[in-house]
């Protein structure tokens, strides 16, 4: 069936199905194979049509040249090669292998026997041998033409320092949006449509973190269960987008979304899984990679080659010690960049992509070091999430410059400060300043630090303040699965309640943690949906909820509490944008600014006066307070030349059960105290306090002052 294509050498590069107008070259790595065959399948991914070998083998790549092959051809591979795990090798050429370059992804996987490359059941495990054809069940990788039209498209290029980050997962964000198509609901489309994009752009954020969109398969210990991996974090493919979220089933569609959001002035930022794929530990399925070369792409045991390295906790680790390993990464991170025109990238278990060949975490691992000087890579925002499950997993820190880092200790010291813990007035003065002890090295800025009360993994914002325990009965396991330690409370009834005094105090909480979030400095991450309160019923891990669980509920938007906590979370992004003291791009020392009369930051006692060391011991303390001086944001300007609004600034967080009399201080600069934020009182309006006077800080409360008048002077050159 071979004879109606002519067949070429073609070339070893670039790695991939590349169609060039005429006809694909066809190139796939293997370092240990010792034959490699193209399969072709019809238009359904039902029927093989063709088997070719490819005839050339260079520099570790097989490769071949088709000439009449079209945009839209179905392919896969098998490999022949030793099956000797014992070795590390697991080859076997019944196996249809995804290729790791595939553009776009066609069929469902479903699980059958012949997805594993040893038989199932049988007592000599994975040495023993199937040889069942699983071309049926496994996705076929679909040649297609990457032109596209950008039509003078212009990134936002947002500053770090001016960053808001919203968290989301594409379809559960538009799942239930009422003001979307049902076909466009879990699509691209869908985040494109203006009802989802001028949300998003009213809200006030400047970026759109999504998780994982690329290509990903469901465990079968979650289908056992009739349940889905819905977030994401099982991959298959890196350059292949989730076949389920494209509406017409083109990655033009991706690309249609990125340009709607950028013309909004909206980031995008990608969150990629290149720490593990879905093929597991060595009982796992033969997908890509493992029939491919399984003693190349993975990190084996040094003792017995049968063996995973599992630093992910998913059965398997990718070895970007390899160049070719890495190398397929930066491919597919440069692909994002280049024909996607992603703005930046969120890295899962990034603690794993810095492993050597000896385990070790390498703060100058190849990976880092690498993206670093890449032209393209070192342009787009880098984000860490610092750890891993492995020996000394937890990075949080070792990043080098020029990427920014998920921040857990700043999650974990605001939920334990709001929900009254003593002792830590310390702890959280380091984190909302940016957590210079963490990251104020080799030039590093406070940017490096990624600020987040709550994230996909874990708890929501309402969950934080409703819930003591998590309920993750659904997910199957027991409740055995997610953490345990999530520093929440739910004041007195677990779960929803009608008891007013309960829903107060838990509406007070949420805005305390937002406002401490947004008057942080560093970059704050929001969750979707946390901004009017949307629940996941306390499941801290809903990782296989493709339901009501997982989906934002836009109906809470529409309650008084939601709506009222959605106006409050949009004046604090406007006051954040409004006072660049907030967005500085330096630490706060304590120190005298130059030429000034005043700290940039002064940390107070209730009676106004300075705090002493002495103060910072109080192992009792419950309140923080302290003065951001105006003038430590004076010496920046905009880019038209014009100097930053630097007015001062008082911020108390009072976590005290009972009121505490504040006397407002006085000062060289002191005029009237403008009262912009409490929290105790959703509809503040502003007014006005004199230098001296007592502010009664009620319980479990934030506050924010503002100077009454602007400083007139010049600020200096």
């Amino acid at each position: 069936m071979t004879e109606q294509y002519r067949l070429g050498p073609g070339a070893s590069y670039p790695l991939g199905a590349t169609w060039d107008g005429k006809g694909a070259n066809f190139a796939l790595f293997s370092d240990n194979a010792e034959r490699v065959e193209l399969c072709l399948f019809d238009e359904a991914g039902e029927r093989e049509t063709a088997r070719i070998q490819l005839p050339e083998y260079t520099d570790q790549i097989w490769h071949g040249y088709l000439s009449e092959v079209l945009p839209g051809q179905l392919y896969g591979y098998r490999v022949y090669g030793p099956y000797a795990p014992e070795r590390g090798h697991r080859f076997n050429h019944h196996k249809l292998l995804i290729d790791p370059y595939a553009r776009m992804l066609v069929g469902q996987f479903r699980w059958d026997n012949a997805v594993f490359g040893h038989v199932v059941g049988d007592p000599k495990g994975d040495l023993s041998f199937d040889d069942r054809d699983s071309a049926p069940f496994v996705p076929k990788g679909r040649l297609i033409d990457c032109a596209f039209n950008w039509d003078n498209e212009r990134a936002p290029r947002r500053p770090w320092s001016d960053t808001v980050i919203y968290e989301l997962h594409l379809r559960g964000f538009t799942m239930l949006h009422h003001g979307l198509a049902q076909r466009l609901r879990g699509t691209f489309a869908g985040l494109a449509d203006q009802n989802a994009v001028q949300y998003l752009r009213d809200l006030g954020v400047t970026a759109v973190e999504l998780m994982p969109i690329h290509a990903t398969i469901d465990e079968l210990t979650l289908v056992k269960r009739g349940l889905r991996n819905f977030w994401g974090y099982n991959p298959v493919a890196f350059s292949a987008p989730e076949p389920r979220y494209l509406a017409d089933q083109s990655p033009g569609e991706i690309k249609k979304c990125i340009h709607v959001l950028h013309d909004a002035g909206l980031e995008v930022i990608v969150d990629v899984v290149f720490n593990h794929t879905a093929e597991s530990h060595e009982l796992g399925p033969t997908l890509s990679f493992r029939g491919i070369d399984n003693a190349t792409y993975y990190q084996l045991d040094a003792h017995d080659r049968r063996l995973y390295r599992n630093f992910t906790g998913t059965g398997n680790s990718l070895n970007l010690s390899h160049p070719r390993v890495m190398q397929m990464v930066l491919d597919a991170l440069r692909y994002w960049v280049k024909d996607f025109h992603v703005d930046g990238f969120r890295f899962d278990l990034a603690t794993t992509l810095c492993r050597g060949e000896d385990g070790a975490f390498n703060p100058h691992a190849s990976f880092l070091e690498t993206v670093g000087q890449d032209p393209l890579l070192a342009n787009v925002k880098l984000i860490a999430e610092p750890w891993d499950i492995g020996d000394g997993g937890y990075r949080l820190g070792a990043f080098p410059p020029g990427w920014a880092e998920w921040n857990d200790r700043y999650r974990d010291v605001v939920r334990r400060f709001w929900r009254g813990e003593r002792g830590l007035t310390g702890e959280l003065a380091a984190r909302i300043t940016g957590s210079s002890d963490i990251f104020e090295k080799q030039g590093r800025r406070p940017w490096a630090s990624v600020n987040y009360v709550a994230s996909h993994d874990g708890y929501t914002l309402d969950d934080i303040v409703s819930y003591r325990e998590k309920h993750n009965e659904l997910n199957g396991d027991g409740n055995r699965d997610g953490s345990s330690q999530n520093y929440t409370d739910n004041y007195g009834v677990e779960g929803p309640t009608d008891d007013v005094e309960i829903r107060n105090i838990r509406q007070r909480q949420k805005r305390n943690m937002l406002a401490t979030l947004f008057v942080s400095l560093g970059v704050p991450m929001l969750l979707g949906g946390d901004e009017f309160g949307r629940t996941q019923k306390g499941n801290n891990n809903p990782f296989s909820q493709d339901n009501e669980i997982s989906w934002v509920d836009w109906l809470q938007l529409q309650s008084s509490e939601g709506a009222k906590l959605h106006d409050f979370v949009r004046e604090l992004l406007r006051l954040r944008c409004d006072h660049f003291v907030f967005r500085r791009q330096h630490f706060f020392h304590g120190q005298p600014l130059v030429g000034r009369r005043t700290k940039d930051i002064t940390w107070l006692k209730s009676d106004g006066r300075e705090m002493e060391q002495s103060d910072w011991q109080d192992r009792t303390a419950r309140l923080l307070s302290y003065r951001l001086s105006g003038e430590a944001g004076a010496i920046h300007r905009t880019p038209s030349g014009q100097p930053e609004r630097y007015d001062d600034l008082l911020v108390i967080l009072n976590a005290h059960e009972e009121t505490v009399p504040y006397s407002l201080p006085q000062g060289p600069t002191a005029a009237s105290w403008l009262l912009v934020i409490d929290t105790s009182d959703e509809g503040v309006a502003a007014k006005v306090f004199e230098p001296g006077s007592v502010f009664p800080v009620k319980q479990r409360s934030l506050v924010l002052f503002q100077s009454g008048a602007a400083l007139a002077a010049e600020p200096p050159r």
